[in-house]
């Protein structure tokens, strides 16, 4: 992926990475930002590539929209231990404990600040869940002003 063409000083505190989603360039976001020490990483569903999976399965959704979280987090230099907040929206709170089952394996030791809030509906409607998330990172939005963005695959 290109890196973005931002102003130099824009560039040396805040750091893209994209998916390659389909809806990133209609809809005008990155899968995930660094700024300063934080990276913020869009909602992740249960796509692999730009294709769907596991339709039906709320753990298995789960589970792959947080190995979506863990790709652009590995981005931008940072892992899911690093993940200080998550927020989960789903469109069958009934299923809760299984979307809670596959957070709690991947965050088991980290234990973020998170939220579970059922939703009407999500892009396509056999997605039963989307994960954001924040992590911390001291440093992950890149060096001081005037310096080179790095040549990691960022936007």
């Amino acid at each position: 992926m290109p890196v973005n063409e931002e102003p130099a000083a824009t560039q040396a505190a805040t750091r893209r990475v994209g998916s390659g989603a389909a809806w990133e360039p209609i809809v005008g976001y990155s899968r995930a930002v660094a700024a300063g020490d934080y990276i913020f990483v869009s909602g992740c569903t249960s796509i692999a590539g730009a294709d769907f999976i596991h339709p039906g399965d709320a753990y298995a959704q789960t589970a792959q929209a947080i190995a979506n979280v863990e790709s652009a987090l590995a981005g931008l230099g940072a892992s899911l231990a690093d993940v200080i907040r998550t927020r989960m929206f789903v469109t069958d709170i009934g299923q809760w404990k299984e979307y809670g089952r596959a957070h709690g394996e991947a965050f088991a030791d980290v234990r973020p600040a998170t939220s579970m809030v059922q939703i009407g509906a999500l892009i396509d409607s056999r997605m039963l869940v989307e994960v954001e998330a924040v992590a911390y990172k001291p440093g992950a939005g890149g060096g001081s002003a005037g310096d080179p963005p790095p040549e990691t695959g960022l936007l």
